[in-house]
This record gives C-alpha cells, sequence and structure tokens, in this order.
C-alpha cells in the first residue's frame, strides 16, 4: 500500500505532471492516493479523467466511491446541512491557469517581521488586461529595467503606483506579476499589519515595514486596501490616525530620495477617499485603473476555474458573452456554483454526473456582477470631482459602457 511520502506515489505524481492527458494513469494514481486516504487529491485526479473521457466507467466508479463508499450508494442518514456548509466556502479568485504566484520564500537576514516572497508569475501569466500591462510597461517596468536609457532621457524613479478599480479584478495579482517582472521580492501589507490601539505604535509599525523592505531590497512593497491606511486626514477625528497618514507620507519622501530598489505599490477601490498628498509628486504619482476582465481574460479564468473539474457541453464562447461586466471573483463564483448543483446531484443521485451547460444556465440566472455599486459611486465622483482630469480613463470607460 502506497503512503503519502511513498517513492512509487511520487514517481506516479511525476509521470502525471509529465503526461497529463493519460487517462489510465491518472486512475491509477487517484486508486493509489484514496488506498493513502488522500481522497481530496484523488478526486482532482478523477475530475481531470472525466474532462478527458467523460464516459469513462473506470473514472465514474472511483468517483462514486469518494462520494458515496465502495458501492457508490448515497448513505442513508445524509447531512444535508454540513453539505450545504461545505459547499458554501468561499474560493479566492484564480489568476493564473497552472501554477502558484508565490514560488518561494526569499531568505532575509536577521530575523524579520514581515514576509518575503519570491514570485514566479509574470505579465505574461495575466490574462488579457493588455491596456493595463502596457501601462504597467511604459510607466513603471521599462525604466526601472533600463538604468542607460532612463539616465539619457532624464527619467526619475521617484514615485509609486498606485491601482484603482472595483473589487476582484486582479489587483494584488498583478503587483505580484510586477515584482516577478522586476526579480524582486514581494512584501504585501494590509491594514492589520499597521494600525495598532496604541498611540504610535502604528508609525513604528510603518517604520518597521520600510526598513524591511530597504534591507531586502530590491523589494516591491505594496499596500492593500490604501484608503484604509491612507485615507483623507481632513475626516478623521482621531489624531493617531492622522499621524499615521503623515508618517507613511515620511516614508514614500525616503523611499524616494535615497532608497533605490524599493518599489511602492498601493491598490485601493476608492481612490477618491485617500490623501491627495499621498499622491503628488515623488509618491504614489501614476495611477492605472484595473477594470473587470475583457473577453479574452474571461474565458482564460474560466478555462483555470473548470481545469481539473468533469464538464461536458459547455459552451464556453457563450458563457464569455454571457458575463461582460463580471469581475474575476465573480467568474470563479459562478463556476464554483454550476460545480455545486452537478454535485449535489451526484450526492442524491449516487451517480456521478458532468458539470453541463444547463448547470451554468442555472447559476447564470443566480449569480450577478457585484461591480454595479462601486461604479454608481465611480460615476458621482467622477462627474463632480474629477479634478485633473484623474478620472477621464474611468469616464471613457463608463461611457462606452453606457454607464454614464
Amino acid at each position: 500500500m502506497s503512503t503519502p511520502d511513498s517513492p512509487l506515489l511520487r514517481s506516479l505524481l511525476a509521470a502525471v505532471e509529465a503526461a497529463p492527458d493519460d487517462v489510465p494513469l491518472r486512475l491509477h494514481v487517484a486508486e493509489q492516493l484514496l488506498t493513502a486516504g488522500r481522497a481530496d487529491e484523488a478526486t482532482v485526479h478523477i475530475g481531470a479523467a472525466l474532462q478527458r473521457e467523460p464516459g469513462s466507467g473506470a473514472a465514474r466508479a472511483l468517483m462514486a466511491r469518494v462520494l458515496g463508499g465502495p458501492t457508490g450508494e448515497t448513505p442513508a442518514e445524509f447531512d444535508w446541512k454540513r453539505a450545504e456548509q461545505e459547499l458554501g466556502v468561499e474560493v479566492p479568485p484564480r489568476f493564473t491557469a497552472e501554477r502558484d504566484a508565490t514560488e518561494t520564500t526569499a531568505p532575509v537576514p536577521g530575523e524579520e517581521s514581515h514576509e518575503i516572497t519570491v514570485e514566479s508569475v509574470r505579465l505574461s501569466d495575466v490574462a488579457g488586461m493588455e491596456r493595463v500591462k502596457e501601462r504597467l510597461e511604459t510607466a513603471f517596468l521599462a525604466p526601472m529595467r533600463n538604468e542607460r536609457l532612463r539616465r539619457l532621457f532624464g527619467k526619475s524613479l521617484r514615485g509609486g503606483l498606485l491601482l484603482y478599480g472595483p473589487p476582484g479584478c486582479g489587483k494584488t495579482f498583478i503587483a505580484r506579476a510586477v515584482a516577478g517582472e522586476l526579480g524582486a521580492g514581494f512584501m504585501a501589507v494590509s491594514i492589520a499589519d499597521v494600525l495598532d490601539m496604541w498611540i504610535g505604535n502604528s508609525e513604528k509599525s510603518l517604520a518597521e515595514i520600510f526598513a524591511t523592505a530597504r534591507r531586502n531590497k530590491p523589494c516591491v512593497l505594496f499596500f492593500d486596501e490604501l484608503d484604509g491606511l491612507g485615507g483623507k486626514r481632513a475626516r478623521m477625528h482621531a489624531s493617531g490616525i492622522r499621524n499615521t497618514v503623515t508618517q507613511l507620507l515620511t516614508e514614500l519622501d525616503s523611499v524616494a530620495s535615497g532608497n533605490d530598489g524599493v518599489f511602492v505599490l498601493a491598490a485601493t477601490n476608492h481612490p477618491w477617499d485617500i490623501d491627495s498628498a499621498l499622491r503628488r509628486p515623488g509618491r504614489l504619482d501614476r495611477t492605472i485603473l484595473v477594470l473587470p476582465p475583457d473577453a479574452a481574460a474571461r474565458e482564460a479564468l474560466l478555462r483555470s476555474a473548470l481545469a481539473e473539474r468533469p464538464i461536458a457541453g459547455i459552451d464556453l464562447p457563450g458563457i464569455v458573452a454571457a458575463t461582460e461586466g463580471f469581475s474575476g471573483a465573480d467568474l470563479v463564483h459562478l463556476c464554483d456554483s454550476a460545480a455545486e448543483k452537478a454535485m449535489i446531484d451526484s450526492i442524491r443521485d449516487g451517480e456521478v454526473r458532468m458539470i453541463e451547460m444547463r448547470d451554468f444556465t442555472a447559476a447564470l440566472g443566480e449569480v450577478a456582477s457585484s461591480v454595479g455599486p462601486w461604479f454608481d459611486t465611480a460615476r458621482n465622483v467622477a462627474m463632480f470631482a474629477n479634478e485633473g482630469g484623474v478620472y477621464d480613463e474611468l469616464v471613457a470607460y463608463m461611457k462606452k459602457r453606457r454607464q454614464w
């Protein structure tokens, strides 16, 4: 019997990686995994086999073992409440098809309090979004890569980059891809990493974060949900929070003036709530709008979400056309909902069936785009507070989509 760490199982898994379309091999691996008590991993391989050979009786029999025991029968006392809870688990959006965004943890000198990772993804792994990639290349990446030309044309490395747009559209993944392109470490910072109830601790945390990035340069320092950390000071009543914004400004100026190799990126869903001082030249002075995925990106995201699931008769172009305006997270939720319907039927009937177009049709009746409220707010801001044309790109997109 194979154990989780047996040489035989390691060899079989390596063989599957080399020949992913070999259905008998996948089923043999799945059976070994089931014997080793690794049912979740076995299910992935069974699903891949069914996707390639929907009529495979051996694959269906193995899936039946996973779902209902050796005979494939549904247990007499099925806990529906537990099943609903398990199926309700949120799955984070996947923006790359075959490899994990984080490859390794970078070695850092001493004991660092913040993790720095080495990213394997590149902009080529970001599906679609050609306009965003072009802007990133011209405004940020090209000057970083070409030091001689940068000096010739007097291009400064001062300043950072702000990604904004509706939630769930891949801003964090793009930031990771930028780190991968630069061959730099990636350090993600959230509000929880900075804010503290005790006066002075938040400023101290910020100073430590920037110090860690400088010790480990080249490093991309990424601030997520910047509006929560760098909101407008005029609206803040607590002096501690205002001091945190001031400390962030100080650190950004320090990075700009004498710390080559630390690249500051930030993301927000609400750029209009960010303190204007953070967006002045030399700070986060370059802005890129990250919109819901275009058709090419939606197709790639759907293929990724369905890659290891048993599907049959799916009209992928039709789904792509029906999901215009969906965020990446919405697309993953749609696939999960369709899979849930097929899975519940399989559990109820005791016989595995594929995820079919009828499941997606039903899911499309239940799952809608989640970005509508964001555009409602953005429309008002762009209409009445578009100072200096900072939201011109957003206005053009909304007019094209007839949301203006």
